[in-house]
């Protein structure tokens, strides 16, 4: 997941709304979301891989999503699989605060992340360069590959996007809400982060949804839920930026 845009207990009828974007190298083999056969409780996309995944609901309100950290320095060849973080809190009992806690404790197995864990009640936010867990507050959040609300283009443009949105509707337009995260528009060089990979590749990742030859977004995915505890999650599949299936589910926690 590269691209997470939220809102949290700022809206009329939605106590949480997640719109979000996958980015990840093509030729990686990934399931579409769906109840998992090992974890029926887990509503999840699934990297088929590593088994992993970057983003998922529960049907009793539990909720992960990550990124990774962009730092090339940073991965290496014996690093455990990042997926295994938002699985593993999917599947325990523990508090959010509790999982990150022990997720500290061990974060050195893993190349750079960010992850916010949590329910549509309280939600929290880590990664393992800062090492601080922090209470996510109320209102419109975005992260991409830095630290969350960090001002890149696209979390910027993410943010306000949806805020902008959520502040004009009490309805939520599912297709609206898909066309934030397709804004394909790169970024102006000066306004680019630096983050290693040179200035042609910082270019190519700038725009909210990605597409290059090689890489770019697998998934788009909108999560609601309301104040009913009424889930709604719909996810669109894309390659190479050409749209694939939808799949849509809806339940009550």
């Amino acid at each position: 997941m590269c691209l997470i845009n939220f809102q949290f207990h700022n809206h009329p009828k939605y106590k949480l709304v997640i719109v979000a974007n996958r980015d990840e190298f093509y030729k990686r083999p990934t399931s579409e979301a769906g109840f998992w056969e090992d974890y029926p409780e887990i509503l999840a996309g699934r990297d088929l891989l590593l088994m992993g995944t970057w983003l998922g609901i529960t049907k009793s309100g539990r909720i992960a999503a990550l990124t990774n950290y962009r730092d090339p320095d940073m991965e290496g060849q014996n690093k455990t699989s990042r997926g295994e973080i938002v699985t593993n809190y999917l599947t325990t009992e523990v508090t959010p605060d509790e999982y990150l806690k022990n997720l500290s404790a061990s974060n050195k197995r893993y190349a750079g992340f960010n992850v916010i864990v949590g329910n549509a009640e309280q939600l929290f936010y880590y990664n393992n360069i800062e090492d601080n867990i922090i209470k996510v507050s109320r209102g419109t959040h975005a992260l991409s590959n830095h630290f969350l609300n960090t001002p890149w283009p696209k979390v910027r443009k993410g943010r306000s996007m949806l805020e902008t949105y959520l502040n004009q509707n009490k309805d939520m337009n599912i297709d609206k809400l898909f066309e934030i995260v397709s804004d394909a528009e790169e970024a102006g060089d000066k306004e680019l982060p630096h983050t290693g990979v040179g200035i042609e590749l910082e270019r190519k990742l700038s725009p909210l949804f990605i597409r290059t030859p090689d890489y770019g977004t697998r998934s788009s995915t909108v999560i609601l839920i309301d104040h009913n505890n009424h889930v709604t999650f719909v996810e669109r599949t894309y390659e190479k930026g050409i749209f694939l299936t939808e799949k849509h589910y809806t339940f009550d926690i």
